[in-house]
């Protein structure tokens, strides 16, 4: 279930009992496979102006640099670049955080360890930040299971808020994700 590249084989001290300098165990295959990732996943550069080919014109000390602060514990990310970008229907702007090519391989080896770890825990109506899964389906799944109640609403937003505080209700009174709110029961 874990990843080979991240347990930590802890002795009566707390460290591994194979490296007693590393006190987590991150191999560099783990490094480079999340380089692979974050690179196919391309991306503009970071608060220090470094791209992906810039990073990659000294490739083995940069990932050699950040393998050796990751597996030590003294791995700090830097700051994110702010970027202000329309939004889609024109009116205003929002923030983006654009990460710097070396936190993004950061980020892409603890989801690597992560996410296959923490996945078959999150419950079936979580939606946030997950694999195949978005806020659209989050919506559907709520339309889904709110179609029969009327709530006398004006609009579909207040029937789909009603409907989501009626589930809320009964999963915390009863204890059930779904007892008598979803369609055909």
């Amino acid at each position: 279930m874990t990843s080979p590249g991240f347990i930590m084989l802890a002795t009566r001290k707390g460290r591994t009992s194979v490296d007693k300098a590393r006190p987590f165990n991150i191999s560099k295959r783990e490094v480079w496979l999340a380089y692979k990732r974050a690179r196919e996943n391309r991306g503009a550069a970071g608060v220090d102006d470094q791209t992906v080919a810039e990073f990659e014109k000294d490739l083995s000390n940069n990932l050699y640099r950040l393998w050796n602060r990751m597996s030590s514990g003294s791995y700090m990310p830097p700051p994110v670049r702010r970027v202000d970008i329309p939004k889609g229907d024109g009116r205003g702007t929002r923030s983006l955080g654009i990460p710097t090519v070396s936190d993004r391989i950061a980020q892409m080896v603890v989801k690597r360890y992560l996410e296959p770890v923490l996945e078959p825990v999150f419950h079936d109506d979580s939606f946030g930040y997950r694999p195949g899964r978005s806020a659209h389906d989050a919506l559907a799944a709520a339309r889904q299971r709110c179609w029969r109640f009327d709530l006398g609403a004006r609009s579909r937003h207040q029937r789909l808020l009603g409907c989501c505080v009626i589930l809320h209700l009964q999963f915390f009174l009863t204890g059930s994700k779904r007892s008598g709110a979803t369609a055909g029961t």
